[in-house]
């Protein structure tokens, strides 16, 4: 019988008690009724419930192709901007005082983070539930510019965000030749185009606010509130691709697409709600779309990353054509304004 060991364990998926045991041993938090696997993607997130009533959220980090977690990073900044006042949720410590534990699994060592829970429900199709997020994400980022913590062990640049994700993609087994080469010539223009423009703004991004990573609360006057969680690929970056990955999640993957009445909208409320608390240079709003490919290089890089868990059919070589040909129609796409 074969032994399970890092070599023939890609990844586990613990199950809710285990998480609790882990939780337990490694932090002061008191009882746990019950702990559940609320979701499994990048990362294993799970929710607890203790018997004092109060509830946090349990993150187990998996094997990203960047490589470890950025945990010190990520808690540093998250208790920096709580006590800034942002509407984050911030790590809780473990009962050492470190901002994580790790659990010893058959593939290996994992990082668990616990994190307060948020109030709140995901973002509605109301214009003042996609303003909020825009105008949370700016207090972030002006809250952000006195933090003085820990470093990042990432940053949101285009060595991390295009050439790791072209290397990795590049190795995919469902690639050939010719994808190879559409491929790689595809980021050197994009390179060289990033590379002309005028200095841009950098800030400490979120890196994912794709428009699920907040729940909303109404404010003592009504105002629409947006929190933020999902730290996971924060690291200091560029504003443009930050802005871009909003933009991105609304944009039809169709060759030429544009955005519809609607989304179009949708787009100009964000900005509006980010406009409200900074302003966004041209330079910088320009290359919003620039930054849009870049994205879609790093999302196919992590997806590349992940063929042991998520197989093949994760990239299959139908869709990476698909994609050849959508990262040359964005070549030519100008930020809506």
């Amino acid at each position: 019988m074969i032994q399970p060991d890092s070599t023939t364990i890609a990844q586990t998926t613990p199950t809710g008690n285990a998480i609790a045991q882990a939780v337990t041993q490694g932090y002061a938090l008191g009882e746990i009724l019950d702990c559940v696997l609320m979701r499994r993607g990048f990362n294993h997130v799970y929710g607890l419930r203790f018997a004092d009533g109060r509830r946090a959220v349990a993150r187990l980090s998996a094997e990203r192709p960047r490589g470890g977690p950025n945990t010190h990073y990520e808690a540093a900044l998250l208790a920096h901007l709580k006590a800034a006042g942002g509407a984050v949720a911030a790590s809780l410590p473990a009962r050492d005082g470190a901002f994580a534990i790790t659990m010893d699994l058959p593939e290996g060592e994992r990082t668990l983070m616990v994190f307060e829970h948020l109030d709140g429900d995901p973002p509605g199709d109301s214009l003042p539930d996609i303003e909020a997020p825009g105008r949370g994400l700016a207090l972030l980022h002006e809250a952000a510019k006195d933090y003085r913590g820990p470093p990042s062990r990432y940053v949101l640049e285009l060595p991390q965000l295009l050439g790791e994700s072209l290397k990795r993609l590049c190795t995919a087994p469902t690639m050939d030749d010719a994808l190879r080469t559409d491929f790689t010539a595809s980021a050197e223009r994009l390179e060289a185009r990033i590379a002309a423009m005028p200095a841009l703004t950098r800030v400490a991004c979120h890196g994912d606010c794709h428009g699920s990573n907040n729940f909303m609360t109404d404010g003592p006057d009504g105002t629409r509130i947006a929190s933020f969680f999902d730290f996971d690929d924060c690291g200091p970056g560029w504003l443009a691709y930050e802005l871009c990955v909003y933009l991105g999640a609304i944009l039809p993957r169709t060759l030429g697409g544009e955005l519809d009445a609607a989304a179009s909208e949708r787009w100009h409320r964000y900005l509006s709600g980010y406009r409200g608390v900074r302003q966004i240079d041209s330079a910088d709003f320009n290359a919003i779309a620039a930054f849009l490919p870049v994205r879609q290089f790093w999302l196919m890089g992590e997806y590349a990353g992940r063929i042991s868990v998520w197989g093949t059919q994760a990239i299959p070589t139908s869709w990476l054509r698909k994609q050849v040909a959508l990262l040359t129609a964005w070549e030519s796409l100008k930020t809506p304004d």
